[in-house]
């Protein structure tokens, strides 16, 4: 089956430019359940982008759903600013006895806004505060969102550019292997630290994603995460892991950062927090680095209540027995399985990942967008990320069931072949 594109008419004369998903699926969408989504003329996409990690429990999923029309039935509250709710209260109870206490984390809960990058913001506001330093320390090909202070601590140029005035108060550092294992682990980091003339204000904060998935899913390795975490120890800096779309269990456990052994002082995360794809937020941070005034950080949307009874559900439903990460590691290592043999027939190809989300990167950068655009032509939805747009990226919802992903996997292997 091959789809051809509509006239999209109100989308391209009313719309603004700024438009991107869109360009690379020109299709009118109208319905989605689970790893699916349908166009008004009734063509099927399997979907392995997943709402750019928003949807990990997969389109309108029939438990969440239950409890939204449920809720908004009784008129349960909507909007609420940062009141006290019954549906805040039970999201609370819930995150605390499935997530938090289980894996003995001593965070305060913020609600900061509906936006990961309004998270990103409150974690730096935050940090700022606590230690009285402007700089924070990011990494390379690192992307914490669109607003200004998130886009200071972002690698990429082109994003950067859009911001229109300078962006200060952020240094950048090697990630993981920047330099292909020929330099020690934070000897430049260190060292600039240590001089007295670097020339390095001191920072207030390093922010981290262990898997940059903007960046081109570069896989931070839990010793460097340790290591990294020793280093803001010793140096005085709090450690800020942005686990907004690598968090709620896209790598297997429901933070990133569980396989590590490290403990971040504030966390960021959002996406797939609500369950549903509803906005939603949170900035967690260790109790001691509560020194926030009432109203000093605040968002009209920080109360999005069915948000809240969304995000419940699909903790009580998901991660109350465990099964949840289980299961994505064996999705992965079925990934892993086919990435292993594309990669053995394409020599200009090579893969990495972790959990359900993985990178094909080729070394010609317009041979990944040609694969995402042939996908799209028989039904499935691939994006790419890296800083030239090199790697095809896998995103699919971690509920994709065994067939659904055999069957993308494949179309994935027929487009690499088709567009060598």
């Amino acid at each position: 089956m091959t789809i051809t594109p509509p006239a999209l008419s109100v989308f391209e004369s009313l719309e603004s430019e700024v438009r991107s998903y869109c360009r690379g699926w020109p299709a009118v969408f109208d319905r989605a359940q689970g790893a699916r989504l349908t166009d008004e003329d009734g063509h099927s996409y399997l979907d392995f982008f997943a709402g750019a990690g928003s949807l990990n429990y997969g389109h309108n999923n029939p438990v969440l759903k239950r409890a939204l029309i449920d809720y908004i039935e009784r008129d349960g509250i909507t909007h609420a600013l940062d009141m006290a709710t019954t549906a805040k209260r039970a999201f609370l109870e819930t995150f605390e006895n499935v997530i938090l206490r289980p894996r003995d984390l001593p965070y305060k809960v913020m609600f900061p806004g509906p936006t990961g990058t309004n998270a990103v913001e409150s974690a730096l506001k935050l940090a700022r505060k606590v230690k009285g330093r402007e700089s924070v320390v990011s990494f390379t090909n690192a992307f914490h969102g669109m607003s200004l202070g998130s886009l200071a601590v972002t690698g990429n140029a082109f994003k950067r550019a859009g911001a229109g005035i300078p962006l200060v108060h952020g240094t950048p550092m090697p990630f993981d292997n920047y330099f292909d294992g020929t330099v020690p682990d934070f000897l430049w980091f260190e060292r600039l630290l240590e001089d007295q003339g670097s020339g390095l204000n001191k920072p207030a904060a390093v922010i981290v994603e262990t898997v940059q998935g903007e960046g081109g899913i570069n896989v931070a390795r839990a010793e460097w995460l340790r290591a990294l975490q020793d280093l803001c120890h010793r140096q005085d800096m709090l450690l800020i892991v942005d686990d907004i779309q690598m968090g709620c269990g896209r790598t297997g456990g429901f933070f990133s950062f569980e396989e590590a052994g490290i403990v971040p002082d504030i966390v960021t995360l959002s996406k797939s927090i609500s369950g549903y794809g509803l906005p939603m937020s949170l900035c967690l941070f260790k109790g001691e680095l509560d020194i926030w005034e009432p109203g000093e950080h605040n968002g009209t949307f920080r109360g999005n209540n069915p948000a809240f009874v969304t995000a419940a559900a699909t903790l009580d439903a998901y991660w109350a027995d465990g099964q949840m990460e289980k299961q994505t590691l064996a999705r992965g290592e079925q990934v892993e399985q086919t990435l292993l043999a594309i990669c053995a027939e394409e020599a200009t190809a090579q893969f990495r990942g972790r959990g359900l989300v993985w990178g094909l990167e080729f070394t010609d950068p317009a041979r990944a967008s040609a694969v995402c655009a042939r996908a799209f032509e028989l039904g499935l939805l691939l994006e790419t990320s890296g800083p030239q747009s090199e790697v095809v990226k896998l995103l699919p919802p971690l509920t994709v069931t065994p067939e659904e992903l055999d069957e993308g996997l494949r179309t994935l292997a027929r487009c690499v072949r088709e567009t060598a």
